[in-house]
């Protein structure tokens, strides 16, 4: 019995050493985990930057109406990325503890709810994207080029749901290469198609606003399309399979535990933008188009540390899973210092260029007037921003995803709008931009002590493997 127990001890230890996320150094395990996601998340904030200079350049009301989408497009990319989070964190657990069995139904179960959460855009799109509209502006010409874009990006949104899903799977064993090979692939035919179908050019018709989303979901389903094989043609750590597959209401359980608490913490995002929208549209048109833009931009810098995030996140997960405190706390310090830096650089490029930022956008005189100023208030809170992302990985990798939400409660909601607004009913339009860092220096001291709560609880204490 003793020798049996031996056998399955080695059997175990061999499978455990097969996976690189506990094995390989961590630096360089970090490195090559993340620098496929972070160049993957760079080229998509190209896309969307490209996306918002091309409809900038058809009048400062199409980007207008475009950025009173985002706050639903925020949304449906919160459920997506949220759900694959849950999946990630679920599936590169289980990968840790050696349950191939469970990741391989966690990982099918990650299909199906792709499927799920398109219906309820679907139907959004269909029936309600002029009320939501309408609840914003009465402006004609923004109604249109608004509907146009929301219709389309809604009810075609079975694409980037898929991807998504598969994009988690797959990162959750250590593979990056091949969402980025799919995210990139996406990425740039959206960029050669936005020209192309918003001016008319190489003979397509001028479609303008409605032309850029067409665009958009025809590099997703590009991008879906590439991960499909990827995912079914080549051999993969976990497998999706619905051979005599049956729902397990405990395995959604367990990915929305995690997933759950990462779509609201996003979709608080698009609370706030659509706050603000309300907030800035009573001042003028090119104020909405202002915080357009600057999302677009900050995307160039938060983007490849949502991309560090990623490739964090499975190691994070696995090691937790696999009891191994000292990568654990290896792999998110390297990666909390890698976010500094990168955040840092962008502090410093929003200071000195934030006029030549916004002429990008074909910026009108009023545009730079209000931007400038609201472009360097806000990129004071990158660097806070750096530590609350990293250690909100932490806590979802090992499971704690409600804390994560708070956290963004507290910086997208509880504060960010009361703070905004007041200041703007007091002080006026300049000083609604304070209200980014004020939250996100509130919410830093709040993710500290939740951090040193998870770390004598649950961290402290873990057996290295």
């Amino acid at each position: 019995m003793d020798e049996i127990n031996n056998v399955k001890l080695e059997t175990e230890k061999e499978g455990l050493q097969l996976n690189k996320m506990g094995i390989m150094p961590v630096g360089k395990l970090l490195f090559t985990m993340s620098l496929p996601a972070m160049v993957s998340m760079i080229i998509q904030a190209l896309y969307n930057i490209v996306d918002s200079i091309f409809v900038g350049h058809i009048n400062e009301t199409a980007l207008a109406a475009v950025t009173l989408i985002f706050p639903i497009q925020l949304l449906l990319i919160a459920v997506g990325v949220g759900t694959g989070v849950g999946l990630n964190s679920l599936i590169s657990r289980r990968l840790g503890e050696q349950k191939y069995d469970e990741a391989n139904s966690a990982a099918s179960h990650g299909i199906l709810l792709a499927f799920v959460n398109w219906i309820f855009f679907a139907i959004f799109g269909i029936f309600f994207s002029e009320v939501f509209i309408k609840a914003f502006s009465d402006s004609p010409q923004i109604i249109d080029y608004a509907i146009d874009y929301c219709k389309v990006v809604t009810i075609f949104s079975l694409f980037i749901f898929i991807e998504l899903n598969i994009e988690k799977i797959l990162q959750a064993t250590g593979n990056m290469i091949s969402p980025m090979i799919s995210n990139m692939v996406g990425a740039i035919t959206n960029i050669i198609l936005d020209p192309i179908l918003i001016f008319g050019l190489l003979g397509a018709p001028k479609l303008g606003v409605l032309g850029a989303a067409i665009a958009t979901v025809i590099g997703q389903f590009v991008s879906m399309v590439i991960g499909l094989m990827l995912l079914f043609l080549i051999k993969n750590e976990v497998h999706v399979s619905y051979k005599n597959f049956k729902i397990s209401w405990g395995t959604i359980s367990n990915i929305y535990s995690v997933g759950l608490p990462a779509i609201i913490m996003q979709a608080i995002a698009s609370v706030m933008i659509g706050g603000l929208n309300i907030i800035l549209i009573s001042f003028s048109e090119a104020a909405v188009a202002v915080l357009g833009a600057y999302f677009r931009l900050q995307s160039f810098i938060f983007m490849p540390v949502f991309g560090l995030m990623q490739g964090t996140m499975p190691i994070l997960g696995y090691n937790f899973g696999a009891r191994n405190k000292e990568r654990l706390i290896h792999a998110y310090k390297l990666a909390l210092i890698t976010s500094l830096i990168i955040m840092f650089i962008g502090v410093i490029v929003f200071q000195l260029f934030p006029a030549s930022l916004l002429n990008l956008f074909n910026a009108s005189s009023d545009m730079i007037e209000i931007g400038v100023r609201a472009l360097r208030i806000i990129s004071t809170c990158f660097i806070f921003a750096a530590f609350g992302i990293i250690t909100a990985t932490l806590f979802q990798a090992t499971g704690h995803g409600l804390l994560s939400l708070i956290v963004s409660l507290l910086r997208q909601l509880i504060l960010i709008l009361p703070l905004s607004y007041a200041l703007s009913y007091f002080y006026g339009l300049d000083y609604v931009w304070l209200g980014f860092p004020l939250a996100e220096i509130f919410s830093t001291i709040t993710i500290a002590i939740f951090l040193k709560h998870i770390y004598n609880k649950e961290i402290k204490n873990l057996d290295s493997v």
